[in-house]
């Protein structure tokens, strides 16, 4: 836990402040990504990402599936005919946008763009109800019914989203509209919260709890605060709200569910400061911890710390797949039990790892721990890139490490896997939180707080911020992901002096960092390199060897007995039929045979290719009995490898990211 200050007490309870060890996310104003990797995605924000996603919210696209999203709060408003379309958590997918939208204002100005935004802001307002209720499905197709069913309505989980849009929308252009609609919220659920039918009440799905202290943040309205503590400190507690709910008479059946409710799916079957493994829904989980940090920051809650760093422990080190996906269970988006890893089947929601990315975020902001920063990178870099196509109109809502097409039939154990993006789905969750998620990468890269900036992702950038008050520019140059070198030029015409702390990754290898021509013996404390800054002008180069790497999975995984995959630096690669043709599970690598790796500048705008060397089983020559006495033969053969966050953009095909091997 870091370092705590003096606490005062005020009506027995402590009463705190932030604390000023804690860093936070650059402000998305001071830096500009220009990076050759991650420009193929970030590029497409604002060129192709924002402009779909609005025409999918209206129905516009016609090769999407229908969202009916603003039609929905049209509705809502009284300004259109027609009934509730979609899941009740379909409001959430505008408040991402909305949220998208804030952020790329942030670095690239687009009168046009804010001139949308602040239309939905308005239509926002208009569906927004009297005491300040907001939520169409309630308010169109249950109206009088609100907060009757917390465990499946999603009012509070909508609520937080568009809590996060708003803040984001003030902090980038300075306007309150949207802040006040949802202070309006904020207040009618602290108010409805604490009275006696709901005093024990948390919510089904966790995400009200971000944007209250997201919220309170901006306002200062401690209530705000105390409520997200609330609602965390409720959940699992006795008399349990989530588990009696429906036993009330006024409950409202949403998803007319014929499955019993179980409470571990929605992390209410104990209280959280006693839980020991993630359980239950993916997202639901992560999201919850991410408010755990910074409830446990704030209020300097020891218990619900150690809680967040137990529950990351297990997530990392028991039930995350190599690409950073988490959430194994195509049925109820789930965590399963520690080393339950399949690979064909498993579900790896997107979401879910934006939700991880975010939490190890917090984490490390709190802590200065790079551990949490390569946990963020990994998701980051292979299985949030890979929900979103090169084109920036298509979405994985699936993640898996295998597929064979022809396997992922309807009605059966894997028809949830797709082998092709989707244009958009029904519960859209997904393409709007990437949305977000890449307009803010700027906030993954560095961290700052007074006379202090910490570099944590090798993005090309560049970015200013202020030592003893005054302006200091940093530009970023990078080979990264694909070769370990990376310059720093730092520009301090006034000679302030301040702190720069670099990330040394644990994948370095023989890590070398030079300012000018001085050589800085690298001594990294929690995996950061500190390094003073006091010159005019500083020029640091760090380089180190990141070669590709056989990777091994735990025994207990035992879906990865006998296999083997690659990675290099914060990559993982897998094969792909585009390059290898069918049946990419009958190749075996021979570990005992170099890696070999070729940058290849036409495929994917450029991009490093692996190639193992090996066998391929053979099918037998002529049809017959499925079983036999006679081993298939073998010949040898090559494997081409991508990165596994590119899959998926040329044709469809197999793909396979654990190779076996008997060598």
């Amino acid at each position: 836990m870091p370092e705590k200050e003096v606490v005062n007490y005020e009506e027995g309870r402590p009463v705190f402040v932030m604390n000023e060890t804690r860093t936070f996310p650059i402000r998305l104003s001071k830096i500009r990504i220009d990076d050759r990797f991650f420009n193929r995605y970030t590029k497409l924000v604002t060129k192709e990402i924002i402009p779909y996603q609005w025409k999918v919210l209206n129905d516009l696209e016609p090769e999407a599936e229908k969202s009916r999203c603003i039609a929905n709060y049209r509705i809502a408003a009284g300004e259109e005919e027609g009934e509730f379309y979609g899941f009740v958590f379909q409001d959430s997918d505008l408040a991402k946008w909305l949220e998208a939208v804030a952020y790329s204002l942030s670095y690239e100005d687009n009168p046009e763009l804010k001139k949308t935004a602040d239309e939905a802001i308005a239509l926002v307002e208009r569906a927004q109800q009297k005491d300040g209720y907001l939520n169409t499905y309630f308010t169109v197709k249950e109206p009088g019914k609100q907060f009757t069913n917390l465990r499946e309505g999603h009012e509070l989980y909508c609520a937080g989203h568009m809590m996060e849009a708003a803040v984001a929308y003030y902090e980038v252009t300075g306007e309150d509209k949207l802040l006040k609609i949802m202070e309006k919220m904020a207040d009618l659920i602290v108010k409805t919260f604490h009275e006696d039918k709901y005093k024990t009440a948390a919510p089904g799905h966790q995400e009200i709890e971000i944007g209250l202290v997201k919220m309170y943040r901006v306002t200062k309205k401690k209530e705000y605060l105390d409520m997200a503590k609330a609602f965390i400190d409720r959940r699992g507690t006795e008399p349990n709200y989530l588990v009696h709910e429906h036993e009330d008479p006024g409950w409202t059946d949403v998803f007319h569910n014929p499955d019993p409710f179980f409470p571990d799916y929605s992390q209410c079957d104990e209280p959280v400061r006693q839980q020991k493994t993630a359980r239950g829904h993916a997202v639901r989980e992560v999201y919850m911890l991410c408010a755990m940090a910074d409830l446990a920051f704030y209020y300097r809650d020891e218990e619900l710390f150690d809680a967040c760093e137990t529950l990351y422990d297990d997530i990392v080190n028991r039930q995350m797949y190599l690409t950073g996906g988490i959430g194994s269970s195509g049925l109820y988006e789930r965590f399963t039990v520690d080393y339950d890893l399949p690979n064909d089947r498993n579900y790896s929601e997107t979401c879910a790892s934006i939700g991880l990315a975010l939490f190890c975020r917090r984490m490390a902001e709190i802590t200065g721990d790079t551990k949490y920063i390569e946990t963020m990178e990994t998701a980051l870099y292979n299985t949030v890139l890979s929900g979103i196509g090169l084109d920036g109109k298509s979405f994985f809502y699936v993640n898996p490490m295998e597929v064979e097409p022809s396997h992922c039939l309807p009605h059966s154990s894997l028809q949830h896997v797709k082998s092709v993006r989707q244009k958009w789905f029904g519960c859209a969750c997904c393409p709007p939180n990437i949305a977000r998620t890449l307009a803010s990468l700027g906030e993954y890269v560095c961290f700052t707080k007074e006379n202090e900036v910490y570099l944590n992702l090798f993005l090309g950038c560049s970015f200013s911020v202020e030592f003893e008050g005054k302006k200091v520019d940093f530009t970023v140059e990078t080979d990264m992901p694909y070769r370990g070198r990376t310059r720093i030029h730092v520009n301090n015409p006034e000679n302030a002096n301040g702190t720069l702390f670099l990330r040394i990754p644990s994948y370095a290898k023989k890590a070398e960092l030079t300012d000018g021509e001085n050589v800085v013996t690298l001594n990294p404390q929690k995996g950061y390199q500190k390094i003073e800054i006091k010159e005019k002008e500083h020029d640091l180069s760090l380089q180190f060897k990141m070669p590709a790497e056989y990777i091994y999975a735990d025994p207990n995984v035992s879906a990865n007995v006998g296999r083997v995959a690659v990675k290099k630096g914060p990559l993982v690669y897998c094969m792909e039929e585009a390059d290898n043709g069918t049946g990419l599970s009958r190749f075996f690598v021979d570990t005992r045979i170099s890696i070999v790796e070729d940058y290849d500048e036409d495929l994917f705008g450029g991009t490093m290719v692996i190639t193992l060397a090996g066998e391929k089983l053979m099918p037998y020559e002529e049809e017959g009995s499925l079983y036999r006495t006679e081993m298939p033969r073998r010949k040898n053969a090559e494997a081409r490898l991508i990165p596994y966050c590119l899959w998926g953009n040329r044709r469809t095909g197999e793909m396979l990211v654990w190779i076996r091997t008997n060598f």
